[in-house]
């Protein structure tokens, strides 16, 4: 006991001393931000207060500007320009300078950056939740859940686990380089180029960027031609908390434009990460392939939610309806496909139907409804044609949400949550990415047959099971080919920020976030170096270069990687002959001469 009497109080001491610094705040210094432009909802000036309606049966991308409006009340927000390639190819250049300064800087320096504009995001979540209400249409709540939330915990993880996994990573040298040290060194790639969709604008910038601008690199960015009003805004907050700590001007760059402005910056960067429809990426791919960039893909999902018949009915309908339909489901490709088990399938269907019922549609910031608007043009059609042709193939509708009051020109802007039932692999809802709040569900009898269904899907990025069971769960999960799974829940992974995330098959490739996405952001470096230098070096031996060359080549194999002890020690004996013989070969050729 008098040995670990010291080494109890010592370690109690440390314990308080780290208890007491968490109680000193730190140093972070606030920054401004202009944002007089986008707090003026209802203020607007004669010039931009009017209601805009898009032009129908056409692309925006004729246009030299990128039109922006609120897709909740059509109401118009301003225009930014489509920039060139050769635009494009200046702010890329622009960057790349910047970067070479930014890369020298300290991981001391980068964390500030970090703890800034986390500052920044805490005091000033209702605008930046209002702005992405207004360009996207969610409602408050789900921005709040989508775009603060996961930022922010995206930023603490890199704040205590970024610098770790970016310094030199030591591994074995193995039986034959045990006199050598080796390591893996994590170096920035130079820009990364990001091109991003409409659904989460503020995480959708800062996801990329942040993982880029701590691993030392810089990054452009090209935000979706229906987010870019708020993308825009967006980007004055990461130039003000890069100019706070002294980084250099254009390191980071948000760009604004169409199919020419993103295929311009994946000809220009030292990496692309999209995220968008498996359309696209494959043309990315394609746009890359000419200059060798590397490239990651998170593309289309339609992932399978599946119920046994031992969970727990009521819980999972919550989870099923507040979690695809209120809130993902007019704004990421979630649970597409709900699986349920036959002996189920009746009461999950009454408890779904009582709480669709209770679920409107409205304007988001009105904060009476539970869902906001569809934020793309027309997507409403789609979503009904979907819906059609289930229809039509001997689908029902078991219960549609309603709508709240709508403006007369928002109303192709809204699609109630909708419950199908009697539904098939034959119908395209099975089938094609929805994107919308349509909940179809079908029946099973056995885990296997799930399992079946759950698979056979081009698309591969995710899956939830539920299950009383969780090893049941496990097991059902375990052999659904995708790259995320949630056990007795729903999308709770992307809030674990350690995760990697990503899917396979027509889902992309490539992961972000976690270790893996920001070392993706890396040039990793293999290092060999001599462990005693200059005391031990490599060299050729003696019999290698000798008659008897491979018989000794053997006999080292044989005693570096024998499969029992004693085999290696006689192959050993040997190597030790062999080189005993060659030692005395070389005295006597120099006492003949």
């Amino acid at each position: 006991m008098a040995f670990w009497w010291p080494l109890i109080v010592l370690a109690f001491a440390y314990a308080i001393c780290r208890f007491l610094l968490m109680l000193i705040p730190p140093n972070v210094p606030s920054i401004d931000v202009d944002a007089s432009d986008v707090l003026a909802h209802g203020k607007e000036t004669e010039e931009n207060s009017f209601i805009y309606i898009p032009p129908r049966g056409r692309s925006q991308q004729s246009d030299k500007k990128v039109q922006c409006y609120e897709p909740a009340t059509m109401k118009y927000l301003g225009y930014f320009p489509a920039l060139s390639t050769s635009e494009v190819k200046e702010r890329v250049a622009l960057s790349r300078k910047a970067q070479k300064t930014w890369a020298q800087s300290s991981f001391k320096v980068r964390r500030q950056f970090l703890r800034i504009l986390l500052k920044y995001i805490i005091e000033h979540q209702e605008l930046i939740c209002e702005v992405s209400s207004r360009d996207t249409g969610k409602t408050m709540v789900d921005a709040s859940l989508g775009e603060i939330m996961t930022t922010c915990e995206k930023i603490t993880w890199l704040l205590s686990e970024g610098e770790r996994w970016l310094k030199p990573e030591y591994r074995s040298s193995g039986r034959a380089m045990l006199h050598k040290v080796s390591r893996v060194e994590f170096h920035p790639l130079g820009v990364i180029g990001a091109i991003v969709p409409w659904n989460y604008p503020f995480h959708n910038i800062f996801n990329p960027m942040l993982a880029a601008v701590f691993s030392g690199n810089g990054i452009v960015i090209k935000v979706s031609e229906h987010a870019s009003w708020s993308g825009c805004f967006y980007f004055r907050i990461i130039q003000a908390a890069l100019a706070a700590v002294g980084a250099p001007e254009n390191l980071v760059d948000v760009i604004t434009g169409f199919a020419e402005t993103g295929e311009a910056l994946v000809s220009s960067v030292d990496k692309m990460i999209f995220v968008g429809s498996t359309a696209v990426g494959k043309m990315i791919m394609r746009n890359a392939a000419e200059t060798l960039t590397p490239v990651t893909l998170e593309l289309g999902g339609k992932d399978a939610f599946i119920i046994c018949e031992d969970a727990d009915v009521s819980h999972v309908a919550q989870v099923a309806v507040r979690g695809t339909l209120q809130s993902s489901g007019q704004n990421c490709a979630g649970a597409e496909r709900f699986y349920v088990h036959k002996d189920i399938y009746t009461a999950f269907i009454t408890q779904v139907t009582k709480i669709v019922k209770s679920v409107s549609a409205g304007p988001p910031l009105t904060g009476r409804y539970d869902m906001g608007a569809i934020c793309l043009q027309e997507h409403s059609e789609h979503l009904q044609s979907l819906v059609n042709d289930a229809l039509d193939k001997g689908a029902e509708i078991a219960v549609r949400g309603s709508f709240g009051h709508l403006g007369e020109d928002a109303v192709d802007q809204y699609f109630p949550p909708t419950v199908l039932i009697n539904v098939n692999h034959t119908m395209k809802i099975m089938k094609e990415e929805a994107f919308g709040p349509i909940m179809p569900i079908m029946q099973f009898s056995t885990d296997e047959e799930v399992i079946k269904l759950a698979n056979d899907s081009r698309y591969a990025l995710g899956c939830a099971v539920f299950s009383g069971s969780q090893r049941r769960a496990k097991q059902i999960a375990s052999q659904i080919q995708c790259g995320v799974a949630a056990i007795n829940d729903f999308a709770s992974n992307y809030m674990c920020q350690s995760l990697p995330f990503g899917g396979v098959k027509d889902s992309g490739f490539g992961r972000f976030a976690g270790i893996e996405g920001l070392r993706a952001c890396c040039l990793v470096k293999s290092v060999v170096e001599d462990r005693f230098w200059p005391l031990i070096k490599t060299k050729i031996p003696k019999p290698i270069q000798a008659k008897n060359a491979f018989e000794f080549q053997e006999a080292l194999v044989e005693t570096l990687y024998g499969l029992n002890i004693w085999d290696r020690l006689r192959s050993l004996i040997d190597v030790l002959k062999f080189l005993t013989d060659q030692s005395s070969h070389v005295s006597r050729t120099r006492k003949s001469h």
